[in-house]
């Protein structure tokens, strides 16, 4: 079994506020998250090594945005997100 089999996943907008590093003007981004929630029950077809794994796994989000325009119309520069974390426990 696949790990995707554990969790059902949709999409989700949070908002973060982030500093362009080039004109250092701070701004409210729009991140797109994946967000995986562990499934109630295991699949009829698990053996015993996917049931410990389904008794470790946890909910989680994962960031699916890696850059972002900045808003500032005279800066407009693409830049690498660092300072929000690319995995979060949601449990």
């Amino acid at each position: 079994m696949e790990e995707r089999d554990f969790y059902d996943e949709r999409p989700e907008k949070k908002q973060a506020t982030l500093n362009c590093p080039h004109c250092h003007q701070p701004a409210e981004y729009e991140l797109t998250w994946l967000v995986r929630t562990k499934k109630r029950n295991l699949p009829p077809r698990a053996d015993e090594r996917d049931r410990a794994r389904f008794a470790k796994a946890r909910s989680y989000m994962i960031r699916k945005d890696d850059l972002m325009a900045c808003k500032n119309l005279r800066c407009r520069k693409r830049f690498e997100i660092s300072g929000v974390q690319s995995v979060v426990f949601t449990d």
